[in-house]
């Protein structure tokens, strides 16, 4: 285990073993569709890959990546696209996938994006719910696992993009962030925090 993780939330076996199930559960109801498996930047990456080759069936791979217009230390909280899709979406049905759900604010504003573009069906694929409220809600189809409201790290999640790496979900020290405040903001898009700072 990483010096800076406290506890292991989530290991790397509990990981396979879920993520293979949650393959098995996509491959029985896209049998026959055109499936495209949307992942998020960047954090979404390694459970992407992992997803994709527990889904026995043909299926297409696209990222988008989110930002807000702004500086560090003040945003607008307007959302832009940093990188959109290769191609239009509206013969293929959607499978959009997250590495976790925290607040909402990007999945809903992705979910509403996509939807305007008119897409055969658009269904989420989440591999943590983060037990907190919600500034926006979102319906997830496909979950991981819930995990309580702590700060957690690896298999893509990161902090101050660090410990994407670790084949475990963990959770980070309080040594690591002291003098931070709400260190949780972390799993936020740029997106998210500044429509938080907008609210």
């Amino acid at each position: 285990m990483h010096e800076d993780i406290e506890t292991i939330l989530i290991s790397e076996e509990q990981l396979r073993v879920r993520v293979a199930e949650l393959g098995a559960m996509i491959a029985h109801d896209y049998q026959e569709k055109n499936l495209l498996l949307l992942g998020t930047l960047k954090g979404a990456v390694p459970f992407i890959a992992d997803l994709a080759r527990a889904i026995s069936l043909p299926l297409e791979l696209d990222y988008m990546a989110v930002a807000s217009y702004g500086n560090s230390t003040e945003s607008s909280g307007v959302v832009r696209i940093v990188k959109d899709l290769e191609g239009p979406i509206d013969h293929k049905h959607i499978l959009l996938i997250e590495d976790i759900i925290d607040s909402g604010l990007t999945l809903h504003y992705l979910v509403d994006l996509l939807q305007r573009r008119n897409p055969l069906s658009l269904r989420i694929c989440s591999l943590l719910n983060k037990e907190r409220e919600r500034i926006r809600e979102v319906s997830v189809d496909y979950l991981g696992f819930t995990i309580p409201d702590k700060f957690v790290v690896g298999y893509g999640l990161d902090y101050a993009q660090r410990y994407r790496n670790l084949p475990y979900v963990g959770i980070l020290k309080a040594r690591v962030y002291e003098g931070e405040s709400r260190p949780e903001k972390r799993h936020e898009s740029v997106a998210e925090k500044g429509a938080l700072k907008k609210i």
